[in-house]
């Protein structure tokens, strides 16, 4: 049993307030706690199987409660979290906002090493996936109206909970044993007008059954984001650089790059551009009647550069298509219970299903200079423009396809989940031994419709029109008998029978007939299936010996799990006949045995210099069935010399399997910008592309079109071995006995990432090609195909390798104080936070085997070197107010990495330090009315409009409100 004496309290007290993260712990909590010193339970708490008093563990645990979740404003956990220091914006609702695949996805990046390295537990047990061929939890899923808190810990824990836990676990847990009807509606929205107005209404049940043996809770709500476009936030004004004609070289003093607003492109636009790559290119208005085309300032590239004032429609801008946050609705209904059946026997079982429609926008479809016009023939083509372009031969034509709609995502997503089992405990002895036997089932359904994509021989077809000389209208050539001679090649693909006449010229010129046949809907299917079994006993060794510092806790279990993914594309995509990629079929799975087992050995306690020496230590055997077996484990150890001062620290070693899309996803083609290490503007930035380059045949001052997407080949690898790291800890927890409910918490934290698994980029591969020392890379180079004649990059073959290593450190500081007024003269109660988390190494070897090819991420846009947070709430009877601040360094905008930029190659290359204020109040109105109200971004604070990255709100002041009533 765990020892009660005064040592023991007064850890439990020091330890109250020990985690180490931007999270607050609720002002009723700590006082509760404080209060509750003389009754020191045992609890399950994330990080350790073994029940202790709570937060007493080596590693520093982040806890964030229902109260603090409501002055988010937002309905998303995952957003929410990601304000957190300790977690990055990768791959939320918003940094996710141009993944089709993860459309309305929202997921935890912890220490930004990845959300396939951040495991994430729904009242720690593990939680299908959202996301088709990873284990990346879509956290949106969770309802806030049902999370009792959220706990983090920091480091490897894969010896306590498995693979994919590298960097770290968040665990979510969730409300029960509600007894009464609750509902909750919540509201929010700009006041500057960005229109990202979102609201929920939630009805929260419960009632205990069997005479208070039982209860059962009934959950249902709903939830409305509203879709905001790019063009809606105020800052972004289409910002890009263009080259500076000053510029002479490198370290020369002048910048390489100005930034600019209005950067875009003349060459292509919705109403068409003909001649787009020549200087005597021309455009159209809506109505097809021709106009000049727009001119440029300074350049950008080959295809982009600073427009001139007014261009509006004549020229193509990317950000007057795309989503900034997409829309989401979602339905979420979900139901628990909990029954005793004896004494020690308890029945628990948890069912939800959640529904959400996702719709997501993109660029239109588009083609750059790929249209052929026939100049003497065209039906549509008027008598203007016919003479300009010397009314025979063939001219090019581009442009964006918006009058068939932007290449909108469309999703519903689809979860199931149900979890049931038996926990109590049986005696040995005195001592007691917890058990629990469960099992899950998780299915996760999305069917993602990309509307709008072109089918290129359809538009070929539809665009070689001519007048039919026996009706006087516009046909397709093919449909004429003189064109069926056998010269005559239809590049219609799909029911080419049926081709109708496309005008290209202006917007909307066509039928709706000739919109529908040069046009077709990409549909996917996939399904994440997971289950599994698993058991775990717990206990002490109280009746048969103790140890100096108490009895040893120990715990020990299993689990069988079983993932699965497709993903099924409709036939006419996998025939290539659209332009979205021709992917096949997807499927993978694979099964896992676990075995695992933890001790905690007390060995001193209540000593002179040693109030509390205690030694935890964890095991965990998994044997995959893709990946082999694989050892974890940690070792931790908690000192407390005495009372008012503790130190604690793990090491372990972790590790990650291949995840599906990594292992078993087929060779599929693709499309991705790659900035061509052979340009004139990127020669320069590792010393052996001169050189290289040469003896590719690359012409000294080449200038590469490599604005528009090339051709990519990628697929899984199931060779891959599975991912290994260290990872260690080291604290210090000081609570002064004579400044009551004061504390100061410093964490260190060191984690290692050797094999890591990565998918090499298109960039890396070619970049690859040209930085090696001694010659071009055979390897590499090989996989990059050129264009025989221009020389630029048409084709590059990737994959997933265990080629990379990540190492990140940091160290967080903490202090909380909260005191009582009355000795000031004042009423009420004051709680003091003040987080600051300062990254020391945040850095990537792309190839592990070329260490001095290393890629650091301290200081740049979304790691800044320093972050923090404050925060203050007043409490007085049934009103608490707070106001808190957020603070994020100032970063630079181009890699740090030696041998990488400079600040002299961009004007404003940085991102200055934005602050941000909140203010928010919660106020009983009577025992069954609460009301909630705040401002974010109190003064408006935004950062600079050339940056998108999500870690900043970008959308400015905003209000929220909400009401709770219970009966």
């Amino acid at each position: 049993m765990y020892n009660n004496s005064k040592v023991a309290k007064a850890i439990r007290l020091a330890m109250i307030v020990s985690a180490s993260a931007a999270a607050t712990i609720s002002v009723p909590t700590f006082a509760a706690e404080a209060e509750e010193l003389e009754s020191v339970e045992r609890i399950s708490v994330t990080g350790s199987r073994i029940k202790r008093a709570e937060l007493s563990t080596p590693s520093p645990i982040l806890t964030i409660d229902a109260q603090e979740l409501v002055r988010f404003g937002n309905p998303d956990l995952g957003s929410m979290l990601a304000e957190l220091p300790a977690l990055g914006a990768t791959s939320t609702i918003i940094g996710n906002n141009n993944d089709g695949a993860e459309a309305g996805v929202s997921s935890v990046d912890l220490r930004r090493l990845g959300t396939k390295r951040t495991l994430v537990l729904i009242n720690g047990k593990r939680h299908v996936a959202g996301s088709p061929g990873s284990a990346q939890v879509d956290l949106s899923t969770i309802p806030a109206a049902l999370i009792e808190r959220v706990e983090v810990i920091t480091g490897g824990a894969s010896a306590v909970y498995g693979s994919d836990a590298v960097s770290g676990v968040v665990n979510v847990i969730l409300k029960k044993d509600f007894d009464g009807l609750e509902f909750n509606l919540t509201g929010g929205n700009s006041t500057e007008s960005v229109g990202n107005e979102n609201y929920t209404f939630n009805v929260l049940g419960g009632t205990d059954i069997a005479d208070g043996r039982g209860n059962i809770t009934f959950f249902a709500g709903i939830e409305d984001t509203t879709e905001v476009m790019s063009s809606a936030v105020r800052q972004w004004d289409n910002w890009g650089t263009v080259n500076n004609p000053d510029n002479t070289g490198e370290e020369d003093g002048i910048f390489d790059k100005f930034r600019r607003p209005n950067v875009g492109s003349e060459m292509i636009n919705d109403f068409g551009v003909m001649n787009p790559f020549s200087g005597d290119r021309f455009t159209f208005d809506k109505d097809g009647n021709r106009q000049d085309a727009c001119s440029r300032g300074l350049d950008n590239s080959f295809a982009f550069g600073e427009m001139e004032a007014g261009c509006g429609d004549r020229g193509f801008f990317t950000e007057q298509y795309e989503n900034y946050i997409p829309g989401v609705q979602r339905t979420t209904i979900g139901s628990t219970i909990n029954y005793e059946i004896t004494e020690n026997i308890n029945f628990f079982g948890d069912v939800k299903y959640t529904r959400a429609d996702i719709q997501q926008q993109f660029q239109p479809s588009f083609r750059f200079g790929s249209i052929d016009i026939n100049v003497a023939d065209n039906a549509f083509l008027s008598d203007e423009a016919r003479a300009e372009l010397g009314g025979t031969g063939t001219a090019s034509m581009a442009k964006f396809f918006g009058e068939l709609g932007n290449r909108s995502s469309n999703h519903t997503r689809d979860l199931f989940r149900f979890v049931g089992g038996f926990d109590g405990f049986f005696s040995l002895g005195d001592t007691d031994v917890d058990y629990e036997l469960f099992y899950v089932y998780g299915e996760t359904s999305n069917n993602r419709v990309s509307e709008n994509d072109l089918i290129p021989g359809n538009l070929a077809a539809g665009i070689d029109s001519v007048i039919d000389p026996d009706t006087g209208k516009a046909v397709c050539r093919s449909q004429l008998e003189s064109a069926q001679d056998a010269d005559y090649s239809d590049p219609a693909t799909v029911d080419a029978g049926s081709c109708v006449a496309y005008n290209p010229f202006g917007f909307a010129q066509s039928s709706p007939e000739a919109l529908d046949w040069v046009s077709a809907d990409v549909t996917r299917k996939d399904v994440i299936k997971q289950e599994v079994i698993g058991g775990s006993l717990a206990g002490d060794t109280g009746a048969f010996f103790e140890l100096p510092g108490g009895a040893v806790g120990i715990a020990a279990g299993f689990e069988y799990r079983t993932e699965s993914s497709s993903t099924i594309t409709d036939e006419l995509t996998k025939s290539g006949a659209t332009t979205n990629s021709a992917t096949p079929d997807e499927f993978g799975e694979y099964d896992v045995t676990e075995m695992f087992v933890e001790v905690s050995l007390p060995l001193l306690s209540g000593k002179f210099l040693a109030e509390e020496l205690t030694l935890d230590g964890a095991y965990r055997y998994s044997d995959y069935s893709h990946a082999g077996s694989v050892d974890a484990w940690k070792v931790g150890m908690v000192y407390a010399p005495i009372a008012d001062l503790r130190f604690r620290g793990t090491y372990g070693a972790a590790v990650r399997a291949p995840n599906i899309s990594e292992a078993f996803s087929p060779t599929s083609p693709g499309f991705a910008r790659v900035s061509d290490p052979c340009d004139a503007d990127n020669i320069f930035d590792d010393p052996d592309r001169v050189s290289n380059c040469a003896a590719l045949g690359i012409p000294v001052g080449f200038e590469a079109n490599d604005n528009v997407s090339i051709d990519t080949l990628s697929g899984g690898n199931d060779a891959l071995t599975p991912e290994e790291s260290t990872s260690l800890t080291i604290g210090t927890v000081w609570t002064p006995s004579y400044l009551e409910n004061f504390s100061v918490t410093l964490d260190f934290y060191d984690i290692e990432i050797e094999d890591a698994i990565i998918e090499v980029k298109a960039q890396d591969i070619a970049d690859n090609c040209v930085d090696a020392t001694g010659g071009p890379d055979a390897v590499y180079c090989g996989a990059v195909d050129r264009d025989p004649t221009s020389g630029d990059i048409d084709l590059v073959r990737s994959g997933f390798l265990n080629a990379s290593a990540y190492n990140t450190s940091g160290i967080d500081v903490e202090m909380r104080y909260n005191f009582a007024l009355d000795s000031l003269g004042a009423p009420g109660e004051l709680y003091l936070k003040l987080f600051v988390n300062k990254l020391l190494e945040l850095e990537q070897f792309e190839f592990q085997d070329r260490p001095d090819e290393i890629n650091v991420e301290v200081g740049e846009t979304g790691d800044p070197e320093w972050q923090a947070s404050i925060s203050a709430t007043y409490n007085l009877d049934d009103l608490s107010v707070t106001w808190q601040s957020r603070y994020i360094d100032r970063v630079v905008t181009y890699d740090v990495s030696p041998g990488g930029d400079i600040a002299e190659d961009q004007e404003f290359g940085y991102i200055p330090s934005v602050t941000t204020h909140d203010l928010s109040f919660n106020y009983i109105v009577s025992e069954n009315v609460k009301v909630n109200a705040g401002l974010r971004n109190i003064f408006d604070k935004l950062p600079k409009g050339w940056t998108n990255n999500p870690m900043y709100d970008l959308v400015g002041r905003r209000a929220y409100a909400g009401v709770t009533v219970n009966f």
